[in-house]
C-alpha cells in the first residue's frame, strides 16, 4: 500500500509565495515519476509540475518561471515553490506518484488527498 501525504496549502495573497510538499510512504520498488496537478470547480484536473527520478522538468506554461518542482529520492518527497501567486492559481493542488513495484511491467498512479490553495487580497 503507498500513501502519499501532502501539506502546504492555504490562504495567500496575489504576489505572496507558499509551498507544497508531498511525502510518499508504503512498500514499492521504486517511484518514477512524480508532479502536481490542480482541479478547479468544474474543470478538468491538470498538470502543473513534474518531475523524473533523474530531474527532468516539465511545468505548464501558466506556471513556467513561478513555479519551481523539486524532489528528494532519498527521502521520497516532492515539492513544489510557488512564487507569485495569482488568483487564478487558486486550485485544490493534488500530488501525483507514478510507481513502479516488483513483477509488474508499467507504473501505477497514486494521487494525495489534494490540498487547498486560495490566492485572494
Amino acid at each position: 500500500q503507498v500513501q502519499l501525504v501532502e501539506s502546504g496549502g492555504g490562504l495567500v495573497q496575489p504576489g505572496g509565495s507558499l509551498r507544497l510538499s508531498c511525502a510518499a510512504s508504503g512498500s514499492f520498488f521504486r517511484i518514477n515519476a512524480m508532479g502536481w496537478y490542480r482541479q478547479t470547480p468544474g474543470k478538468q484536473r491538470e498538470l502543473v509540475a513534474a518531475i523524473t527520478s533523474g530531474g527532468s522538468t516539465d511545468y505548464a506554461d501558466s506556471v513556467k518561471v513561478r513555479f519551481t518542482i523539486s524532489r528528494d529520492n532519498a527521502k521520497n518527497t516532492v515539492s513544489l515553490q510557488m512564487n507569485n501567486l495569482k488568483a487564478e492559481d487558486t486550485a485544490v493542488y493534488y500530488c501525483n506518484t507514478k510507481i513502479r513495484h516488483i513483477g509488474y511491467g508499467f507504473d501505477l498512479d497514486y494521487w494525495g488527498r489534494g490540498t487547498q490553495v486560495t490566492v485572494s487580497s
